[in-house]
């Protein structure tokens, strides 16, 4: 896609989500182990769980499990029974989930105060702003050849950002696994990923497997394709 185009059409989806995931809402207690999210890009209901990753300032490894993926979701089948997403694993509690209305109520409570941000809490019209936003990007994140990191990635970012989601579409699309970190607006966390990257500036992705940091999404988009794209 033209790199124009798709920098509009990714603010375009970020303007849809009326601020879904752009500011910390409700810090949550960080848990012991990494929650494991089974999910793809495009999916509505995914954007949800994301936006509320991003609002409780949450991190998570994530699975992509893009349409016609061939790593992640047969697992998510072997592990849940069904090829549904999102598809949440805490191994902090044994708890495993799919529909995405619960898994944002069960952050809540679970690491939040309870509280759930306006924009998750409106039920049919929720869905609607995501599916909304959805569409204005159909086709980003379809499934194509790669091969396999042997550690996850590391990616800084937070779920508003257009430019953030640019890379996150490139990583579901190649099915590479990351840990995302999130530090949206107001996140505490963002202190230390300054201290880390020299600036506050998303994304940041972290390949441990090649001992690289970069800023810049183009430049992260060329990267994953020529490190590990077919």
């Amino acid at each position: 896609m033209n790199r124009t185009l798709d920098v509009v059409s990714s603010t375009l989806v970020s303007g849809l989500s009326l601020g879904g995931g752009l500011r910390v809402k409700a810090p949550a207690r960080q848990p012991v182990q990494l929650l494991e999210l089974y999910e793809f890009e495009a999916c509505p209901f995914c954007r949800k769980v994301r936006e509320a990753l991003s609002a409780f300032d949450l991190d998570a490894t994530i699975f992509p499990c893009p349409p016609r993926g061939t790593r992640y979701r047969p697992l998510a089948t072997e592990k849940g029974g069904k090829a549904q997403f999102p598809f949440l694993v805490d191994p902090n509690t044994n708890r495993q989930m799919y529909e995405s209305d619960e898994i944002v109520l069960y952050l809540s409570q679970t690491y939040g105060d309870g509280t759930i941000p306006l924009t998750l809490r409106l039920g049919p019209l929720t869905d609607l702003r995501s599916g909304i936003a959805s569409a204005a990007r159909p086709f980003m994140g379809r499934a194509k050849p790669s091969s396999a990191p042997a550690k996850p990635l590391e990616l800084y970012s937070f779920e508003a950002s257009p430019f953030c989601r640019i890379v996150r579409e490139a990583l579901c699309s190649l099915e590479l696994p990351y840990v995302l970190h999130n530090v949206a607006k107001g996140s505490p966390k963002r202190e230390a990923f300054v201290a880390r990257s020299g600036k506050m500036m998303v994304p940041f992705l972290v390949d441990p497997n090649t001992d690289t940091a970069m800023f810049e999404s183009a430049d992260i988009v060329r990267y994953l394709e020529s490190t590990y794209g077919a």
